[in-house]
């Protein structure tokens, strides 16, 4: 689906990869619904997106259930429309172990990057199917299908976005709605600092080395257009292709090589 004439909803999209796909997006001629937990977020961002963007800035919490199915109408009535939504707010949990790990921050995890993609996907979706043509794109992570120590949980909740998608996307094969499912690799963003995890990433500078961060601009582009070509997967990063490669070819050496990568960044 060609974005140019749409409304996008982009959760997330105060920040990182969600800022720079709103950004393109409105470049890109859409109008775009900004959906994100911080006022104060939502506001530099229409700052930096200047006063003439076809842009609504909606603050939500997108695990409250109630608060997402207002989200459509709002959405309409400042725009008249929703042709597509990008499910991209997410966050990572604190780099330990599984028995280091409390019940809240699991709860946490599990409530923002899986509950809440489906409470937005649920509240949207009779509004795509009314367009003559619609698309919903899903971020998962390499994560959701390479097990990565010290993230057990959050890849958990990557993956379980990856199959709700899949499914979502065959029941959806008679309609006019696409979908498509994104993998992205390390990015550089802040998705630390707005999990509440920053300080478990204090690594040293020859550790952060060995982590090659792919721009959050470029992501957002390789996103976008994935979705402009109605794409089934998208690869985002060298690093989630290989490993992607990687783990099809050999899963368990696959698990090891990653593991010795990232075991400096657990406690």
């Amino acid at each position: 689906m060609k974005v140019s004439g749409k409304v996008i909803v982009v959760t997330g999209a105060a920040n990182g990869m969600g800022k720079e796909l709103v950004l393109q997006l409105l470049k890109k001629g859409a109008s775009v619904a900004a959906i994100d937990l911080r006022q104060e977020s939502l506001q530099a961002l229409a700052e930096e997106c200047g006063p003439s963007a076809k842009l609504s800035l909606h603050v939500c919490n997108i695990t409250n259930h109630a608060a997402v199915k207002a989200l459509p109408e709002a959405v309409v009535k400042a725009h008249g429309q929703v042709d597509g939504v990008i499910n991209n707010a997410g966050i990572i949990q604190p780099f330990v172990r599984i028995n280091e790990l409390d019940f809240q921050a699991i709860e946490r995890v599990m409530h923002v990057n899986f509950y809440g993609l489906v409470y937005m996907t649920k509240a949207f979706l009779p509004y795509l199917l009314k367009r003559p043509e619609a698309h919903v794109v899903n971020t998962s992570s390499m994560g959701g299908f390479l097990p990565v120590p010290g993230q057990s949980v959050y890849g958990a909740s990557k993956a379980a976005v990856k199959l709700f998608t899949e499914g979502l996307r065959s029941e959806l094969l008679d309609t006019a709605v696409r979908v498509t499912i994104v993998f992205p690799g390390a990015i550089g963003t802040n998705i630390a600092q707005n999990s509440g995890v920053g300080a478990t990433l204090a690594v040293s500078d020859a550790e952060q080395s060995k982590f090659k961060m792919l721009p959050a601009d470029k992501a957002a582009a390789i996103i976008l257009q994935a979705m402009e070509r109605n794409a089934y997967r998208v690869l985002v990063g060298s690093d989630a292709k290989f490993m992607d490669f990687l783990y099809r070819l050999h899963p368990k050496f696959a698990a090891e090589f990653i593991y010795k990568q990232m075991k400096t960044l657990l406690k």
